[in-house]
């Protein structure tokens, strides 16, 4: 199995003026993302706004980063959703287009149980060879997948990993101790690296790499590396940096702290709105004090 990364950003989606996907700027911003640390990229995630993609939008963004990265890094397809026939729809296309692995989300709105979680994943990789990443978030999605579920789905060859945003370290040491070796987990929460690191886990699916991403991947090789001294210090540094990214509903805050930056990605799709003037405020003021990895300017 191809080697994913321990650093992979969940990429926003760039929009143009009149809401539009901006295909090029999606492209600019991949090769952006790779020169500042990142080992792949996760696009149509939650970060890219994938519940206001059309299915056409999104395999559209597959191709156009897979062409423009050229091998230089790995393109994860968020592939999943609620409907388990939708799921594998979209999967297939992932594959048919080359990317490296498909992130599928936990099932949102319907809550299902723990067996339809189990039999939901199962089906989902069982029509199809790509490695498949589970995605739990029950913040968005209401439904967590329990430890349970997930060791037993790590028994299925293409489950890869889990990328875990619960916050339950008690349950992510549990998945980390039973699942299969080589099942990989994931960070879900850029503030939650380290701990994970420390349990066993083995990167991140970040949102703060689009603006710190040498940082982030500075500190992950020194925890792996054996100087944790070191990698705390830049996690703490990097705290005050998380928590005003998720002041309100990412990526709102990624996107305004991106143009601010010099990098132009456009608004959001609505129900998403702008900032409001107090928000934007405490974003434009914790940029300040931070160093921003990202290369700009990326329009001619």
């Amino acid at each position: 199995m191809v080697e994913l990364g321990r650093l992979l950003t969940a990429m926003v989606t760039p929009f143009d003026e009149g809401g539009q996907v901006d295909y090029a700027q999606a492209r600019r911003l991949a090769s952006a993302l790779l020169d500042s640390g990142s080992d792949g990229l996760v696009v149509t995630g939650t970060t890219g706004e994938s519940p206001t993609l059309t299915s056409e939008e999104k395999v559209r963004l597959w191709a156009e980063v897979k062409d423009e990265v050229k091998g230089r890094g790995t393109v994860i397809a968020g592939s999943g959703s609620y409907c388990t026939a939708e799921s594998v729809e979209l999967t297939k296309e992932a594959e048919k287009l080359g990317v490296d692995a498909a992130l599928l989300v936990v099932p949102y709105y319907n809550k299902p149980p723990q067996e339809g979680l189990y039999q939901h994943f199962e089906y989902i990789a069982g029509n199809t060879t790509l490695p498949c990443i589970i995605y739990n978030v029950p913040s968005r999605t209401v439904t967590n997948i329990n430890a349970d579920t997930v060791v037993r789905l790590s028994r299925i060859d293409n489950i890869v990993g889990i990328k875990e945003a619960s916050g339950d370290f008690d349950q992510i040491a549990r998945i980390i101790s039973g699942a299969r070796d080589g099942f990989k987990v994931w960070s879900g929460n850029d503030g939650d690296t380290l701990p994970i690191l420390a349990l066993g886990g083995y990167g991140i699916v970040s949102v703060l790499s689009h603006l710190v991403g040498v940082q982030i991947k500075e500190m992950i090789q020194r925890y792996v590396d054996g100087d944790q001294v070191e990698a705390a210090r830049i996690h703490r540094h990097l705290l005050p940096l998380v928590n005003s990214m998720f002041i309100v509903a990412n990526p709102i805050p990624l996107k305004y702290a991106m143009r601010v930056s010099g990098f132009d990605v456009g608004g959001t799709r609505l129900p998403l709105v702008e900032p409001d003037e107090a928000t934007a405020a405490t974003i434009l003021e914790t940029l300040k004090r931070h160093r921003i990895d990202l290369p700009v300017p990326a329009r001619s």
